[in-house]
């Protein structure tokens, strides 16, 4: 069997303000690239960074965008092309679930803005042509503008669609109000599956499929063809994320899926920051613990785009 993984790491952007501020020899003197780095060299990994195009105010008034990024380590950027790509996630953090009522153009232009720099520091081959969205729901017009920008493949929601029926009390976080601020047809409410108890129950978009379209493409490499608007789906996560699970744990967590030819894992940039007030000392032992596992049992690397490729 071809059992291939995929890896990614979502909300990133620190790394190309330190970088650009600290002006280190290399780019993998960058705590968090130095880690990935490491398990390339000796397991062989693949990621996809999945990116913010500037920091958030939540985090304080020290804005920071991709054009302020220093284009002095091109080169090396490119070299690594071949195992580390950037992916478009959002403009930043907050707000949750930015794309879900996306209109074309504003999602258009903000993605030409991130691709225009991200050529310019990294160059083209960096880029994937895949996309997760930040929350994952995004509008039928945000999946057709980035279509129309060289997205081929989309992650997806999957669960039992509901209406939504004006209670704001079954969303938390205030979500109620990012699924009502300018509300598209297709925005609803789906049950998600998730360690994370609070946002069992979530907002979904028009990348959301029902359970027997996952079926045919959670735990195996099939992508689904949504002929309407010309792109592919894909279950991108089956496995682990890494900043939910704890050390000890994350080898019985990826245990069901082992047999399988497709396994996703994934985690988030944040909690491998010493001043993020979440952050997690063992970020590095968890990533090479996922590996060795991988490793273990067969699994070689690829990028989610991969699939899709003739």
């Amino acid at each position: 069997m071809n059992k291939k993984a995929y890896f990614f790491i979502d909300d990133v952007i620190w790394p190309f303000r330190d970088i650009t501020r600290e002006k280190p020899a290399s780019i993998f003197e960058q705590p968090l690239l130095k880690m990935l780095k490491e398990a390339h060299d000796k397991y062989g990994l693949k990621v996809a960074l999945n990116c913010f195009y500037r920091t958030d105010y939540f985090y304080g008034d020290d804005e920071f965008t991709l054009a302020d990024m220093t284009d002095s380590y091109k080169e090396e950027w490119e070299a690594a092309s071949d195992w580390l790509k950037i992916g478009f996630h959002a403009k930043q953090e907050f707000p949750d679930y930015p794309h879900v009522n996306a209109d074309y153009e504003d999602m258009k232009n903000l993605y030409k803005k991130f691709e225009k720099e991200v050529i310019r520091f990294a160059g083209k081959n960096v880029l994937s042509t895949a996309c997760n969205p930040h929350w994952l729901p995004i509008s039928k017009d945000g999946i057709c503008a980035l279509r129309d920008c060289g997205i081929k493949l989309f992650s997806v929601t999957c669960g039992e669609k509901t209406e939504y029926k004006g209670d704001p009390s079954v969303l938390p976080y205030g979500h109620a109000l990012r699924l009502l601020n300018n509300k598209k047809p297709e925005t609803m409410l789906f049950t998600r599956k998730s360690r994370d108890k609070a946002i069992s129950h979530s907002i979904c978009g028009y990348n959301h499929v029902s359970e027997d379209i996952e079926k045919l493409i959670k735990d195996n490499q099939n992508v689904y063809f949504n002929e309407e608007v010309g792109v592919y789906y894909k279950k991108y996560w089956n496995s682990v994320c890494l900043n939910l699970t704890p050390l000890d744990e994350i080898e019985a967590d990826m245990a069901p899926v082992m047999d399988k030819d497709y396994v996703c894992a994934a985690t988030h940039e944040q909690y491998a920051y010493p001043d993020y007030f979440a952050y997690q000392p063992e970020t590095r032992e968890k990533l090479f613990k996922m590996c060795e596992v991988f490793e273990k049992n067969g699994f070689s690397y690829i990028f989610i785009e991969e699939l899709i490729e003739e």
